[in-house]
This record gives structure tokens, C-alpha cells and sequence, in this order.
């Protein structure tokens, strides 16, 4: 069926309630609405379902989350995982205890038991369930930092991380192989709750969840020294980590945390931010506020399912603050995690310290120093659990540290995917400790970048929505990997990595060795003076990312050169979409 079929068949078949009816009778006008809403299934992907809320198969709505749940349930079936059950958490986003029981009520028709959180829980929290409780896969309802119009619906496996292969593949099969969303299952939660199959979970694992964190503590005597005057100032940004965050921060002694008030509670509108998301100086601007009201030695803002972390930290001059990016933050963790690791005889052998392709490469500078493994994984944090869980079952290699450039790491195994909660709680110890040390968290960054060198990195995203942004996306991408340009600005393109054909190919000599990486739509450009730049699409929106990093004599050079490569890639970029 075209679309209009399809958007007549939603209008008549009484499959559908009366409540998405009229919401599709609204827009009979408007017929690129309408095209927008149906000319395809919103797909179920690596990193599961995103997209905008309402009626339609391209939208978010209980149809689309029982279709994928169904397809899940179906392979967990195939599995033969029935008996293990599936943990279910939600954010403070619109529909999203909607989803949630909609996932476990179509689990539960299926004779599987869902572990549903009695009330919105952060991300990492899911991932530690699903282990704790011993369960098949877990579901969290997230769309993490987007704008309040979109959820989302994320599938994590047994091993705590989202799905990789051959799961991923073989759920995106499952899903697509349902055409009539009339033979999806589904069941009264009465029902259920009597059945035993719909499970209500709460404190008992918020308990265990943060017990596991603490254990993670470095120096539990170094915050008692200086616990009174070490000043936070925190923001959940309307989301789930409020809770979590104080409660830890409260437990190790943190006498001053300053919760920014306007934005403490859930709300899925997300009334002060356009979009919340820490990346944003906007989500930033009452935290800066507050924090400057009370002197606040750093300021930490995390996204509404609380996996992502903002950083602000006090500068040297009164009322300033430095932002920290996600590579800066993450790095910063890393060299205090590692080197307490070290110091106390801690830090293992074989440790490894493992981050995406498109993260800065000050990381390998830090692992290097200490003499452990640096080892890269495409982008998407379920890499990074991926590698954890080959750790475990391999016996080579212990997991030190790991982290993206997109402001999320994980501390710790409790957990498969970033957490933010771990790391505030890190950040604010390792604020302690250095203050001890009479170092702020700057004092300590510009003493790594003396060690390590002046690396600066970034990212640009440009959006292009709908059905035609989406092809642009994916034909300047074939059109570049098609023609790749030999010098980027003043730089010699030495390197090709071309994860879709898994090659790289030295641009002097013409070898060709695989990148030992899973398939991906991605090409990364090693450049001369240690810089480079990386083009993918995004994963979860319509958006075509670049990356790119450069290593400077000093903070000045090294600004200048990354104005000027981003600059460039920019125009470079932009032509091709023009073109």
C-alpha cells in the first residue's frame, strides 16, 4: 500500500482507537503530513525506535511499540529466553508510562513476565536491572535529549547493553517480518498483575543499584575532609536523575549541593530548555545563574533518562566558568579513575581504557602514559559493552574506563552503558581530591593538556527532516566515499577508514587492511599534524554529523585550528548537500 492507502486503512480499520482516528482526521488536508506520517514503517534499528509522537507508522504511538515489542517478543521465544523475563524502565517524557506498560502488557500476552519500574528510573539503573534480575533483555522508553515531540524505545540483551550483533539483526528481522498489526498480542494489566506475569520493581533495586555505585568510590576519606566546602550545583533537567544523583551525593557526605529548582522536577515538556539537552549552553543558563549565586565550584546538568553528563567547571576569575566538553569530562574521569587505580596498586595488567572512533585521541595519549590498552569501537555505547562482556568471557583484558565524545562514560561494571550518575558522583570526588591537592578541575585540565599536549575536538551536525533530508544525507555520503578528497584544508589526507567496506587505505603507499570493526556508514580521514575528521549519520536523528580534532603548541593555536578545520568542513559539506 502507497501512503494515503495506508493512512485510509488506519482511518477505517477498527483495529485503531478512536482517539488516534480523530488525530488523523485533523490533518486530511494536509497532504505532506499525511505522506510524512505513512510513506514508511518507523524503523526499528541498532539503537531500536525514535521519533516523533502521534498516529501514523512513522510516528511513535502504542501501535508501533507493540509491533517492535511483538517482533521482540517473538525472538526472545526463538531464543528460547521466555523463562528469564524483561526489565522495563521509562524517562519523564510524554507517553512514556504509556509505552512502558504497552511493552509489558504485549510481553505478557506472550507468556513472558515484564519487571516494570513503578516510576521513571535513569537509563544506567535498566541496564543494571537486567543483570541483576537475570532477565532475557530489558526495555527502556528514552529519547534521551531530543525535543519534547519525540520518545523513543531502546533494547537492551542479557549481558546489560543495548543490542549488538547477532541480536540486533535478528529483533530487526523479527519486527519487520509483522505486516498486520491486528496479529499483535496484547492483554488486560488486571489480568496480568493476577498472572504474576506483570511485575511492579522499585527500591529493593534502586538499593542495589546504588550500593554498586559507591563501591566505586576511590577515596571515601578525601570527601570527608572537604565535604563542606566543596560547592555543587546540579540540574536532572525536568528528567530522571534528580533523585539518584542527590541521594548518592548525600550518602558520601556532600554537604553543599544546590538543585537548580526550576528545573528539579519531571516534566516532559521540558518548559525551560528548547530541547534538554547538557550539551547546550541553554541548559545551562540557570545553572550558571544559580551557581554564581552561590559560588559553586562546578556545574553538572544531566539528560532526562540521566546516561549523559554536562560540565561546568569554576575558572580562575570570580563568576567564570569553563565548559567541558564530552571528550574533556570524559578524559578528566579517565585520568583520575586511572591514576588512583595506579597509585593504590590497583590498576590492572591487562586494563583497558576503551572509547568510540569518533572521541578525542587525548584518550590514547592517557592510556598510553599508563601503560594500558587504548582500544577504539564505532560509535554507540553498546561498543563499549560489547567489549566489556568479550572482557569477561575471554579472560583477556579488564576494563578500566570507557567513554564517548557525545558526554557519557562508565565507571565501573554495575552497568553496560554510560551513566551519569556514576559520574557526577566521580566528578564530585575527584573535585575533593583535588582541592585537597589545592587544584581546582581546571588546574588539573590544563596540567593534562601540558602532559599530554594541546588536543581541541568537535562536532557539527547538520538536520534535514523528512524523506528527502534523508536521502541527502546518504548521497553525499556515497558521493564522498566515492571521491575522497586527497588534502582536507591545509592537511595531507594520510588515512582512509571506510568502516562500510571495512577497509583503510594508506593514501602514499595504496595498502588496504581491514578496520576490524563491525560494518558502518561511516568514513574517517586521518590528516597530517595528527589532526582528522570523521562523517557519519546519525543514528537516531535525520541528521548528517562530522567530527574532527587537531593537536595545538598551546590553548590559542589550538583553537585557531579548529575553527579553521570545522570551518571548512562545514563549507565542504554544505556544498555537496547544495550540489
Amino acid at each position: 500500500m502507497d501512503y494515503k492507502e495506508l493512512y485510509n486503512e488506519w482511518l477505517s480499520n477498527p483495529y485503531f482507537d478512536e482517539e488516534t482516528k480523530e488525530e488523523l482526521k485533523a490533518i486530511e488536508s494536509d497532504e505532506k503530513e499525511i505522506e510524512d506520517r505513512f510513506y514508511t514503517e518507523l524503523e526499528f534499528g541498532t539503537a531500536g525506535l525514535r521519533g516523533v509522537i502521534g498516529a501514523g507508522t512513522n510516528r511513535m504511538n502504542i501501535y508501533t511499540v507493540r509491533k517492535a515489542t511483538q517482533g521482540l517478543a517473538n525472538y526472545i521465544i526463538e531464543m528460547k529466553g521466555q523463562d528469564k523475563g524483561v526489565a522495563i524502565s521509562y524517562d519523564s517524557r510524554h507517553m512514556s508510562p504509556e509505552f512502558a506498560d504497552e511493552a509489558a502488557l504485549c510481553l505478557n500476552a506472550n507468556g513472558i513476565k515484564a519487571y516494570v519500574f513503578e516510576s521513571l528510573r535513569p537509563t544506567p539503573e535498566l541496564s543494571f536491572a537486567v543483570r541483576e534480575l537475570g532477565c532475557i533483555a530489558g526495555i527502556n522508553v528514552t529519547a534521551s535529549h531530543n525535543p519534547a515531540e519525540y520518545n523513543g524505545y531502546k533494547v537492551y540483551w542479557e549481558d546489560g547493553a543495548q543490542i549488538t550483533p547477532p541480536h540486533d539483526t535478528g529483533i530487526m528481522d523479527a519486527v519487520k517480518a509483522i505486516t498486520d498489526y491486528s496479529t499483535m498480542k496484547t492483554m488486560e494489566k488486571t489480568e496480568a498483575i493476577d498472572k504474576g506475569l506483570y511485575i511492579t520493581i522499585g527500591k529493593a533495586i534502586d538499593d542495589k543499584y546504588i550500593a554498586a555505585i559507591k563501591t566505586q568510590v576511590k577515596n571515601p576519606d578525601i570527601i570527608k575532609q572537604v565535604q563542606k566546602d566543596i560547592k555543587i550545583v546540579y540540574t536532572p533537567l525536568h528528567g530522571t536523575g534528580n533523585i539518584p544523583v542527590r541521594r548518592v551525593l548525600k550518602e558520601l557526605g556532600f554537604e553543599n549541593v544546590y538543585v537548580v529548582k526550576e528545573q528539579e522536577m519531571p516534566d516532559g515538556d521540558f518548559p525551560t530548555v528548547s530541547y534538554p539537552n547538557p550539551e547546550s549552553a541553554e541548559a545551562f543558563e540557570l545553572a550558571v545563574k544559580l551557581g554564581n549565586e552561590v559560588e559553586a565550584d562546578l556545574l553538572l546538568a544531566t539528560d532526562p533518562d540521566a546516561d549523559r553528563l554536562g560540565v561546568y567547571i569554576k575558572g580562575s576569575k570570580p563568576g567564570t566558568y569553563h565548559v567541558l566538553t564530552g571528550n574533556m569530562s570524559g578524559c578528566l574521569l579517565a585520568e583520575y579513575e586511572i591514576s588512583q587505580m595506579k597509585e593504590k596498586g590497583m590498576l590492572p595488567e591487562d586494563g583497558a581504557l576503551v572509547k568510540s572512533i569518533v572521541s578525542t585521541n587525548l584518550a590514547n595519549d592517557i592510556a598510553k602514559y599508563y601503560n594500558i590498552d587504548l582500544i577504539e569501537v564505532l560509535t554507540g555505547f553498546k561498543y563499549i559493552g560489547e567489549k566489556m562482556l568479550e572482557f569477561e568471557t575471554d579472560g583477556n583484558g579488564t576494563y578500566v574506563f570507557g567513554f564517548e565524545e557525545s558526554y557519557g562514560c562508565l565507571i565501573g561494571t554495575h552497568a553496560r552503558d554510560k551513566d551519569a550518575i556514576v559520574a557526577t558522583m566521580a566528578l564530585c570526588e575527584a573535585a575533593a581530591y583535588y582541592k585537597t591537592k589545592g587544584m581546582s578541575l581546571w588546574d588539573k585540565m590544563k596540567e593534562m593538556y601540558e602532559r599530554y599536549g594541546y588536543w581541541r575536538d568537535g562536532v557539527h551536525a547538520i538536520t534535514l527532516k523528512g524523506k528527502e533530508g534523508i536521502e541527502k544525507i546518504q548521497n553525499t555520503l556515497e558521493r564522498l566515499r566515492g571521491n575522497v578528497p586527497t588534502t582536507v584544508g591545509h592537511y595531507n589526507v594520510l588515512k582512509v577508514r571506510d568502516y562500510k567496506l571495512d577497509i583503510i587505505t594508506d593514501m602514499q603507499t595504496k595498502e588496504v587492511v581491514p578496520t576490524g570493526l563491525p560494518k558502518s556508514n561511516v568514513l574517517y580521514l586521518e590528516l597530517s599534524e595528527e589532526a582528522w575528521v570523521c562523517i557519519r549519520p546519525s543514528g537516531t536523528e535525520p541528521k548528517l554529523k562530522f567530527y574532527y580534532g587537531v593537536k595545538g603548541k598551546n590553548f590559542d593555536d589550538a583553537d585557531e585550528k579548529l575553527e579553521a578545520l570545522g570551518n571548512y568542513m562545514k563549507d565542504m559539506i554544505n556544498a555537496m548537500l547544495n550540489d
